[in-house]
């Protein structure tokens, strides 16, 4: 391989206050007509698993299962599933968005902040909003958004320049801006916002600029930040010892996917990046808290409950980046509230949700790095596995077993499945890692290895059905590699998703028979949705440059 072929694999595998309005720009918006819909309460949220016919949140409920009551499509009529709309964009990068659908009325993001409002049933427009953005950004993984968040009848978009915007959702409309960080320094919004009682809870992007990083708490309707909580201790904090000398400032750690909500047990889970420099661990000597770890956070104080630490000084770019799924069930002969997560160290782990203890941890996917996990959950590492300067072998890669796509999880089958990728990369040390604001701030490079010295039937890209408890795999559904395709799974037995090179596909949950699949002529970097209209189920998914909708 050469060596622009190189440096290209390795761009992409990267991929990876007080109220103040904006100065430049504002954004504009274009109305066509406005829309009818009704405002969406807290109650609502609440209750989303029992209101399957809309899609509130971005994992459709605050549980982040993915699963969706209904049953119109299942597993015995679902190959008769047809193209009903499409509306095509203008991208030159990855369409992510994961839409919201609230009576009828289907609200999206665009890369590069735009949204759109149209008719769930038809595709056809309500109103658009072009956030504009400045001409220079720091954002190491493309102009991409994932998507939005909805309370009462405002929009919330986080932005590639650090802001949060409300929109009015029947106009278009700028409520307010505001501003959550200095995008000069490499900060950056590209998740969904979650809304939680009146508050909009974001978090932030940039752990490849040696930003410091944090999860914010807004009120809704003014805008004003309400807390803040750092995701790197400072001096006098818990964990702060984790970083040698000076590296807190700017050890990275972004909260840059959306977290999960336990209503009952008032914690927000969020997922904690990689710290920073990415690949140089010699400057930020220690375990380096809380990067890669899942924090539990009172949703009111921004205090820490408790952390767990999936990769313990990371040298790999392993990200704790992935949606957690919150599933109350019988385990060890009692019942608990449990946190799952398939980590992109490719480890299947399951957490006491309530204290944070460590209950158990199941390899998912092909990995080199780690012998075992110990009864406390610390991975005990490999000898030779950490970056070298003339570069190591090991496995996973540099965009790991699981990623940020979202997995889904069904009470019906008691199973949860995950996009899983099976490869390796060769990994470099820079000696050097010069912090430079606004600048990225790696501290080395991962090459993917794929297909160069090894079989092509190594690297496997699958969707993974597991046993949620012990995380045993029951089945797989291998796709072209290397899908970042998230998942749904329904009432109707259903498991969708999709990959890189156009196919979406609709399997069984119990036994992951291919039902039904089509060839959508762009690539699939979105996790489906399903809802109802007019009385009928759709089932919806961003590829290429395109928004898909089918139906029977």
């Amino acid at each position: 391989m050469n060596h622009q072929n190189r440096l290209l694999i390795l761009f992409v595998s990267l991929l990876s206050s007080g109220l103040t309005l904006a100065q430049m720009p504002q954004g504009k918006t274009t109305t066509v007509r406005g829309t009818r819909h009704t405002g969406v309460t807290y109650q609502q949220l609440l209750a989303a698993s029992t209101n399957a016919g809309n899609w509130m949140t971005y994992s459709g409920q605050y549980n982040g299962q993915r699963f969706s009551r209904l049953d119109q499509v299942n597993d015995d009529n679902a190959h008769q599933l047809r193209l009903k709309w499409v509306r095509q964009i203008q991208t030159r990068t990855a369409f992510e968005t994961t839409p919201l659908v609230v009576d009828g009325v289907m609200f999206l993001t665009l890369p590069e902040n735009k949204v759109w409002a149209v008719d769930a049933a038809t595709g056809l427009p309500y109103w658009k909003y072009d956030h504009g953005l400045p001409g220079q950004l720091a954002v190491c993984c493309g102009k991409v958004n994932r998507g939005l968040a909805i309370l009462g009848d405002t929009l919330y978009m986080g932005t590639l320049d650090a802001k949060l915007v409300a929109l009015d959702s029947k106009s278009g409309n700028v409520r307010w801006i505001q501003t959550v960080a200095d995008s000069k320094k490499g900060y950056s919004i590209t998740g969904a916002p979650l809304i939680v009682k009146d508050m909009v809870i974001t978090g932030i992007a940039g752990g490849e600029y040696g930003i410091r990083g944090f999860l914010d708490a807004y009120d809704a309707r003014t805008g004003k930040r309400l807390w803040r909580r750092h995701t790197i201790p400072g001096p006098g904090e818990p964990g702060h010892d984790t970083w040698e000398g000076d590296s807190w400032k700017i050890g990275g750690s972004p909260t840059w996917m959306t977290g999960a909500f336990d209503p009952a047990l008032n914690l927000l889970y969020w997922g904690v990046g990689n710290p920073g420099p990415d690949w140089n661990g010699e400057v930020r000597k220690g375990d380096n808290l809380y990067s890669d770890c899942v924090l539990a956070i009172d949703a009111d104080t921004g205090k820490i409950k408790w952390h767990f630490q999936f990769t313990p000084h990371d040298v790999h770019d392993w990200d704790a980046c992935q949606i957690p799924i919150l599933v109350d069930r019988e385990y060890g002969g009692k019942q608990r509230k449990l946190l799952l997560w398939a980590n992109r160290n490719a480890f299947y782990y399951v957490l006491d949700r309530e204290t944070g203890q460590f209950l158990s941890a199941t390899q998912f996917a092909k990995q080199t790095w780690a012998a075992e996990i110990d009864p406390q959950g610390r991975p005990i590492r490999v000898p030779g596995k950490l970056p070298t300067k003339d570069g190591v072998l090991v496995w996973p890669d540099v965009s790991g077993a699981a990623n940020w796509h979202s997995p889904t999880y069904s009470p019906q089958t008691g199973l949860y499945y995950q996009m899983a990728f099976d490869g390796a990369a060769t990994y470099y040390l820079d000696e050097e890692a010069e912090y430079v604001p606004g600048k990225l701030f790696l501290g080395g490079f991962g090459i993917p290895n794929e297909y160069e010295e090894f079989p092509k039937s190594e690297y496997v890209s699958a969707v993974r059905a597991l046993d949620a408890l012990t995380g045993k795999r029951i089945w797989q559904y291998k796709v072209q590699t290397k899908s970042m395709s998230g998942l749904i799974s329904t009432a109707g037995n259903l498991v969708f998703g999709g990959a890189p090179f156009g196919s979406f596909f609709a399997l069984n949950a119990k036994t992951g028979e291919e039902l039904w699949t089509i060839d959508l002529g762009g690539r699939v970097h979105a996790a489906p949705i399903t809802f109802m209209a007019d009385g009928k189920q759709y089932i919806t998914i961003a590829a290429g440059a395109a928004l898909f909708t089918f139906g029977l």
